[in-house]
């Protein structure tokens, strides 16, 4: 089980259902000696393994926020864009049991908390929309968002690609993709972030692709995905 409070955090987010690639950054995080691990959202969709991986959480004791791809298993409603996303949703719902729907129901759409002083505050997406995308490139999109949440410490999951941007009143960052990245290459993507110092550090896990390919071809997922995991790309068009 991870504890509750410290000082060196580790940062994932979209583990889109691929336990090899989440089970390879709990164990880098651990290795890093971090003490408590958030997770940013998306942890379902794309992949082929939804119930193992919120086994998995269930076990370790960590609560992930919602991210757009949790609520759009939880509601039928919540809008589904057209893509290879769509194509999976079904196979997830149908993988899902009462205990892992009971257990996202549970979920929260936020994490705040104090940390050695730092307010950390994280989402998926941005904070009232979980599809939306910040803008890194300028300070006049995140500095009222850090003002807002008084936040010295702002994680903003679902962008797939790790990046953070330090503020004159803190930082912003995005940790990447666990089971998706699209920076380039394989692997999963992990943050670690040091406070009160707001020190952060991006890590590229490797992981064992033979289970994850097995296991999309074996239950008919889109043969597209084999691709992202090898390149950390989506093939052009």
């Amino acid at each position: 089980m991870w504890k509750n409070t410290g000082v060196r955090l580790g940062i994932l987010s979209d583990i889109h259902a691929n336990l090899p690639a989440l089970e390879a950054a709990l164990e880098a995080l651990r290795n890093e000696g971090v003490e408590e691990v958030l997770i940013l959202g998306d942890t379902l969709g794309y992949g082929p393994h939804p119930r193992q991986v919120l086994r998995r959480l269930r076990k370790e004791g960590l609560s992930p926020i919602l991210g757009a791809w949790d609520l759009r298993v939880l509601f039928p409603q919540f809008p589904v864009p057209e893509g290879i996303g769509k194509e999976t949703l079904e196979f997830t719902r149908r993988q899902l049991k009462d205990e892992d729907l009971r257990f996202l129901r549970g979920l929260r759409m936020s994490h705040r908390s104090l940390y050695e002083g730092v307010r950390v505050v994280a989402f998926h997406g941005l904070p009232k929309d979980p599809e939306g995308r910040p803008d890194f490139s300028t300070q006049r999109h995140l500095l009222p968002l850090l003002q807002e949440y008084r936040a010295q410490a702002l994680l903003l999951g679902g962008g797939h690609l790790p990046i953070h941007r330090p503020l004159r009143t803190g930082l912003v960052a995005d940790p990447g993709s666990v089971g998706l990245s699209l920076g380039g290459g394989h692997g999963a993507d992990a943050m670690i972030l040091e406070v009160p110092e707001n020190r952060v550090y991006f890590r590229k896990v490797p992981y064992d692709l033979g289970p994850l390919l097995f296991d999309l071809r074996a239950w008919g997922l889109p043969p597209i995905l084999e691709e992202v995991y090898r390149t950390g790309r989506f093939p052009s068009p």
